[in-house]
């Protein structure tokens, strides 16, 4: 696992092949020279043997640990388990690194010849050993909380998203259906007070309308002209219901038609004030869709009509929880018992919500 680096990016979260080179050489050269005896005189050969012996010590002994190390990360992978994983890689630490250079000490002096300090300078050269290796694998732990809490936060992040994300659908799809419930309406009432080719007419229209539907795809914000289209559309199928009965006032700047608006709204406000108010010959329905402020504004003179269609109590409702869980921006409703106006927040990519 030290040489393949796909393995120890994702048992480690991080390429410690050159820090294991470091850490061993750190902790071979700590040993050499607290086991040197200070009364006795070595030569170079026997400075460069002892040295050389530790390292490979060091190197055992540091494979141990990683080992354990990783062993206890997969067992106790959960925050709440650190305080033991840290507690039994404490004790691993110090049972290894002694056992390592006990073991390492005793095979050596079996070698004839060969003069390895040992006693104190040796005892004191494992404590510090010991010391070393808990200080640098307090650096692993310190890594090793960092990215497990930016993947957490991560994964969070990713499942509120999941969350919202699902919310948006349900809306969406919602609205959809909505939509369809209050176009029948409308043919409904073709049918019984118009020709046949008027309904026929209506009809392609309304296949015209869920074409661009369904090429919208799935987006939670369009941009401001496409909805613009699409509300055109809605308006030219109404219009073969009311006449000149339903009169629009658009004034939209070219340059509002970029910014991006979340699909259908505008739509859904028209909808509700044709749905709730009166449009005959006595009393038209002028709707007013302006941009102000950065916001696309719907108003109309509240004409409310004395029976109403059957509905589905969607319309602001899914709209106001749509912006809700896309940005911080939301709608406003204004009534003052004559007038009726929406203002919906005109967005750029920046608003939405991370």
């Amino acid at each position: 696992m030290l040489a393949n680096k796909e393995k120890r990016l994702k048992y480690i979260g991080f390429d410690d092949f050159w820090f294991s080179v470091i850490g061993v050489l750190i902790i071979s050269f700590v040993s050499a020279y607290f086991s040197n005896n200070s009364n006795e005189v070595l030569s170079l050969g026997e400075v460069a043997f002892s040295w050389g012996f530790l390292l490979f010590l060091s190197i055992i002994s540091w494979l141990i640990v990683r080992t354990i190390m990783i062993f206890l990360r997969k067992k106790y992978p959960d925050f709440r388990d650190d305080a033991k994983r840290i507690a039994l890689f404490l004790i691993a630490i110090v049972c290894t690194v002694f056992l390592v250079g006990f073991i390492g000490g005793t095979i050596i002096s079996f070698i004839p010849g060969v003069n390895i300090v040992g006693g104190e300078p040796m005892i004191k050269a494992l404590i510090f050993s010991i010391l070393i290796t808990i200080m640098i694998m307090a650096i692993y732990e310190a890594i090793y909380y960092n990215i497990r809490l930016k993947n957490s936060v991560r994964e969070e992040e990713q499942a509120k998203q999941a969350i919202v994300q699902a919310q948006l659908d349900a809306l969406r799809n919602q609205a959809q259906p909505h939509f369809f419930f209050n176009t029948l309406n409308t043919l409904r009432d073709i049918i019984d007070q118009n020709s046949k080719e008027d309904a026929k007419k209506f009809v392609d229209r309304l296949s015209d309308i869920y074409r661009f539907l369904l090429e919208a795809g799935n987006d939670n914000l369009v941009p401001l002209k496409n909805e613009l289209r699409f509300a055109k559309a809605y308006i030219h199928i109404q219009s073969e219901r009311f006449g000149d009965n339903l009169k629009l006032n658009w004034d939209i700047p070219a340059d509002s038609q970029e910014a991006m608006i979340v699909p259908m709204s505008l739509q859904l406000l028209l909808e509700n004030a044709i749905k709730h108010n009166v449009v005959s010959k006595a009393k038209p329905l002028l709707i007013n869709v302006t941009v102000q402020d950065n916001k696309l504004i719907v108003d109309n003179k509240m004409e409310p009509k004395s029976t109403q269609l059957p509905s589905t109590k969607l319309g602001l409702a899914n709209i106001e929880k749509r912006y809700t869980l896309i940005s911080d921006k939301s709608i406003e409703i204004k009534n003052n018992g004559d007038q009726f106006m929406v203002s919906l927040p005109l967005l750029t990519q920046a608003d939405k919500r991370n």
